[in-house]
């Protein structure tokens, strides 16, 4: 077996675990956070239980107790969840390196943004985690605790401002891929350094004989209510790199932000629902989530256009030039680029039937955007994305 498939069978295995591992972190979530909302106060017979639930599923019924502490002795069979969530964040960073520190110059760095080399990059990145981390952490301690929709609000433009931070020093996909390994990383780190540690505690002032303490309980609860909210806007960042119109946006923090403000609005319609409260209550948020959508979607409609009648009457023979030079390399019946022992996608462009055949993805790439080539790894100027741009504007 030749790198380049032992690699594509790494990604597409990596890929796969992922996507489980964070189906199962997501579905566990978000199944807690609406038995939370569906609670019932306390009935006779249930003491120190907070509230109750009678759910009904594949046949069988089951009745729920939630202890807002901890109940009075520990059961011998307490069911902990917690590797999902840790799953998910080791594959990704695996496919992180998988994808972008393996091949950071193709899809980590764009020498028109930051002229960096790869082990600067991934320096970056690596720091980045950490300190984002570190920085949220840090609010959550701090008295903004004892205030959630201030807290809410600092956390979003922490996370918009690490957006254009990125965007500074990342090739457009890159940048776009580190807002959802930066929120990601936070949701993981909830869970394996609060979360879990604060039920440990728990746990342990019951073998004790203690009474525990309820702070841990109330800390725990307000990250996962953090990773519940955040959960829509890191799913979308994740599947982003199919898609130019968001990551290769001159202004993809401003994306960013709206697409926070709509998976945000979006979950608190959802859980606001699912407490049954009255629609009245909650209703504004999805005038606003909408709205906000609508403005994501004009903003990735205004982006700078290049001037394609200033390029004149372009040959075929011209169109072809630019091609060979740009994007022939990967996208040939034989590439000779070194990451692809196939053409990405089975696009390939090598005469000018085949330019004719993926015009419109070609213009998409590498006219409407700046997502091809990967990185700009062949400095491809935008002479030569107006030329290829006009050339295909006469074709279709």
């Amino acid at each position: 077996m030749d790198l380049a498939l032992a690699t594509d069978w790494f990604n597409l295995l990596s890929r796969w675990f992922h996507i489980t591992a964070g189906i199962t972190w997501i579905g566990t979530s978000f199944y807690f956070m609406s038995l939370d909302f569906s609670l019932k106060a306390k009935q006779p017979g249930t003491a120190g239980a907070d509230g109750v639930a009678w759910e009904v599923h594949g046949g069988g019924f089951y009745h729920v107790q939630k202890y807002l502490v901890a109940p009075d002795n520990l059961p011998a069979d307490l069911l902990w969840h917690r590797w999902a969530a840790y799953l998910t964040w080791v594959s990704g960073f695996v496919l992180l390196v998988a994808q972008y520190y393996l091949n950071a110059r193709g899809f980590l760095i764009d020498p028109a943004v930051a002229d960096i080399s790869p082990a600067q990059a991934i320096g970056l990145s690596l720091a980045s985690i950490v300190i984002g981390w570190l920085v949220y952490d840090t609010l959550c301690k701090s008295p903004l605790a004892n205030h959630p929709p201030v807290l809410a609000l600092i956390v979003f433009l922490m996370v918009v401002g690490a957006a254009w931070a990125f965007s500074q020093v990342f090739s457009g996909r890159g940048a776009f891929i580190h807002v959802g390994v930066f929120v990601g990383t936070i949701m993981a780190a909830n869970v394996f350094l609060v979360i879990i540690p604060n039920q440990r505690i728990v746990v342990a002032d019951l073998i004790a004989g203690r009474k525990p303490d309820p702070k841990y309980g109330k800390i725990g609860k307000t990250r996962s209510t953090h990773n519940n909210y955040l959960t829509l806007p890191v799913l979308l960042m994740m599947v982003s790199n199919h898609y130019p119109m968001l990551y290769a946006h001159p202004h993809s923090w401003l994306v960013v932000a709206f697409i926070l403000v709509t998976g945000a609005l979006v979950q608190h319609t959802l859980n606001r629902h699912e407490a049954h409260d009255p629609w009245q209550s909650y209703g504004w948020a999805v005038p606003v989530a909408a709205v906000s959508l609508l403005l994501a979607i004009f903003v990735t409609s205004q982006r700078p256009q290049l001037n394609l009648a200033g390029a004149g009457q372009v040959t075929e023979a011209q169109a072809l030039q630019i091609v060979s030079t740009h994007c022939v390399a990967c996208h040939a019946r034989r590439p000779t680029h070194e990451s692809f022992k196939e053409p990405p996608k089975n696009v390939v462009l090598e005469t000018a039937a085949d330019l004719k055949r993926f015009a419109a993805g070609v213009a998409q790439q590498s006219v409407q955007s700046k997502a091809m080539p990967l990185g700009n790894a062949t400095n491809m100027t935008d002479q030569d994305r107006a030329a290829l741009g006009a050339y295909l504007a006469n074709i279709r």
